[in-house]
């Protein structure tokens, strides 16, 4: 009996060998691949690599927004400057020679491309240069046009060719004709010019002013843009 135990026990034994022997066939082999450590380090790089592509494609967006932005602020100042310099411009007026039509520290729009394909049209605000200081410009209202005799006499009525000009920019009579008594006769792109606040005004009638050639004016006052309660067009009614 003890001899067949022992069998049995043989046999339990041998079955429990064997059983040790498949379980760790498995476990070995696992081993094998657990301790296959080049493919961990293999699967480490790689999840490196798409880390730092990430950072690299978020990078390389972020520059690309930055350089999208940057050109397109640089064309809007470009834009701006030719806005500035060939079409329109702001102007602050300063004085009261052109009252009460204009006050000091009206804001207008002068119009810098209109002249570049016509002329000056009579009782248009027309912009110059003042000669005696960079940066500052006369602002006027155009009464005589080239060819014109303009002749203002004793009484303060303008005359253009000896025919009384009709208009009501000027808010009182003409106390000083100034050059204007004997008349002045303009010539070829040749303008005469007077503010509208008159007897408070340095315009052509004065040698200080005098004539405008057409090539010395800068644009047209289109529309005054501050005071808010005042904006508007400036263009005459014809």
């Amino acid at each position: 009996m003890k001899r067949i135990e022992d069998d049995n026990d043989l046999e339990l034994i041998r079955l429990d060998s064997d059983d040790d022997w498949s379980s760790r066939r498995p476990r070995r082999r696992y081993l094998k691949e657990d301790s296959d450590l080049p493919e961990d380090d293999e699967e480490d790089d790689d999840d490196e690599e798409e880390v730092s592509s990430e950072k690299g494609s978020r990078g390389q967006a972020i520059l690309k927004e930055i350089l999208h932005d940057s050109l397109f602020l640089l064309a809007v100042f470009i834009i701006t400057l030719m806005l500035v310099k060939f079409v329109g411009q702001r102007t602050v007026v300063v004085g009261e020679s052109m009252e009460t039509t204009l006050q000091d520290g009206d804001n207008l729009i002068v119009d810098k491309i209109s002249y570049r394909f016509r002329q000056p049209e009579r009782f248009e605000i027309i912009v110059f240069p003042y000669i005696y200081q960079d940066e500052t410009y006369y602002i006027k209202r155009v009464i005589g046009l080239p060819g014109e005799t303009v002749r203002i006499d004793e009484n303060g009525t303008i005359f253009i060719n000896d025919v009384p000009l009709e208009e009501n920019y000027g808010r009182e009579v003409i106390i000083d004709p100034g050059n204007a008594y004997n008349g002045i006769t303009l010539g070829e792109d040749q303008y005469f010019v007077l503010g509208d606040n008159r007897n408070h005004s340095s315009d052509s009638r004065f040698a200080a002013v005098g004539i405008i050639q057409g090539d010395r004016i800068i644009g047209r006052a289109i529309c005054r843009i501050y005071p808010f309660s005042k904006f508007g067009s400036m263009t005459p009614k014809k």
